[in-house]
């Protein structure tokens, strides 16, 4: 089993913010091997312990939200855990554990409501990206790129077929004018909203 220092040495040190966001088969690969018995740990409620600090908590969530997404990329089971990271993101947030931790590695207590499909998840995410986040930095405007798809459609559209989900008329045309991408270049130019 990894310890809570491992998973934030690898995230946040090895692949670092430049591959944070990257879709790449080689990382999906290489988190799959070395922290998927760790993510089943979770899983069984095997690491509740690290609940009981930032850092740990820090660790749980990036374990339980980010990890899946390059684990189980493009399945229903990409988002199997977004609860559990939920919880943990809150808990944290209320005793402002996320204020112990510096940015960047800050935005992950962030993460979980960003990606939430919960429209007042969405907007706690862009305060506190507002807030506490050094003016937002480009999360801010990713997190009202989140808000807006779910202002408008109450879900994320391009999770769909993950999910198993029937694409609505307005979806569609949604995901051939762009989708996400061109949400984000429409706040960029001030036509979405953006505070």
């Amino acid at each position: 089993m990894s310890t809570p220092d491992e998973i934030l040495t690898y995230w946040l040190d090895e692949v670092g913010p430049k591959k944070w966001y990257d879709s790449s088969a080689k990382l999906d690969a290489d988190i799959r091997d070395r922290f998927l018995d760790d993510w089943e740990a979770s899983q069984k409620g095997g690491l509740d312990h690290w609940l009981t600090s930032p850092s740990g908590t820090l660790a749980y969530i990036i374990l339980n939200d980010q990890f899946p997404r390059n684990m189980f990329r493009d399945t229903a089971k990409a988002f199997s855990s977004d609860a559990a990271a939920m919880a943990a993101a809150k808990m944290a947030i209320a005793r402002e554990w996320d204020m112990k931790i510096d940015p960047p590695a800050r935005q992950f207590f962030y993460m979980p409501l960003m990606h939430s499909e919960c429209l007042t998840d969405q907007e706690r995410s862009v305060r506190l990206f507002a807030k506490r986040m050094e003016a937002g930095g480009s999360n801010l405007l990713h997190a009202r790129a989140h808000r807006e798809v779910i202002r408008r459609f109450g879900r994320f559209p391009y999770r769909n077929a993950a999910l198993g989900r029937s694409m609505n008329d307005k979806e569609r045309v949604f995901t051939d004018e762009g989708g996400y991408g061109a949400v984000v270049s429409e706040i960029r130019s001030g036509g979405a909203t953006s505070g």
